[in-house]
C-alpha cells in the first residue's frame, strides 16, 4: 500500500522555492509584465537547483509566470546560458566553428576529453568540469580557441589546452 501523503506530493506540481518568489515579486514593478520576467525567473531557478534546470524547474517558471511551458522551453534552449543538465564548476567551451576547425578544433576537443576523462555534457566525477563544442566563440582571430568560463584562451595546440584544464580547481 502506498504513502497516501507521498503519492500526493509526487503529484503536486514543482513550485519555485519562496526565496526565488520573494526576488520575483520584488522585480514585478521593474518589468512591464510577467513574460518579461522570464529571464530573471529562470536564473533563480537554475540558482536554487544547483546549476541547471530540470523540466521540473522549467515547468515551475512556467506555472510561476502564467506561461506556456513550451515558450520557457523554447527560451532555455535559445540561450546558452541556461543549462538542461548538470554542469561543473568549470564549465568549458571549444570553438568549432570553420576558423577554429580548420586550424585544429577536433584536436583541441580530443584532447581536453582524454584530459578530463568524460565524454561532451558530461561532469567529471569531482564536479570539478565539463565541456562542450561550441558553433562560435567570435574569436576567429586567436583560432583555435577555447573559453575556460568567462575566459577566452587562443592560439591553442592539443598540449596548451590540455594544460589549461589540468590546473583548473
Amino acid at each position: 500500500m502506498t504513502d497516501p501523503t507521498a503519492r500526493r506530493r509526487a503529484e503536486e506540481p514543482a513550485r519555485l522555492p519562496e526565496s526565488a518568489r520573494a526576488a520575483l515579486n520584488e522585480l514585478r514593478s521593474r518589468y512591464p509584465d510577467d513574460e518579461a520576467l522570464l529571464l530573471p525567473a529562470l536564473h533563480l531557478a537554475q540558482q536554487h537547483w544547483d546549476g541547471w534546470l530540470p523540466d521540473e524547474a522549467i515547468e515551475a517558471v512556467a506555472r510561476e509566470l502564467e506561461l506556456p511551458p513550451a515558450r520557457v522551453y523554447g527560451v532555455v534552449t535559445f540561450y546558452d546560458l541556461f543549462h538542461q543538465r548538470p554542469i561543473g564548476r568549470h564549465r568549458v567551451r571549444i570553438c568549432t566553428n570553420l576558423s577554429c576547425t580548420l586550424r585544429g578544433a577536433e584536436e583541441i576537443v580530443e584532447s581536453v576529453k582524454q584530459e578530463l576523462d568524460v565524454d561532451e555534457n558530461q561532469v567529471t566525477p569531482d564536479g570539478r568540469c565539463s565541456f562542450v563544442h561550441f558553433e562560435c566563440l567570435g574569436a576567429c582571430e586567436t583560432a583555435p580557441m577555447m573559453m575556460i568560463d568567462d575566459e577566452y584562451h587562443g592560439h591553442l595546440t592539443p598540449d596548451k589546452a590540455r594544460d589549461l584544464v589540468r590546473h583548473l580547481d
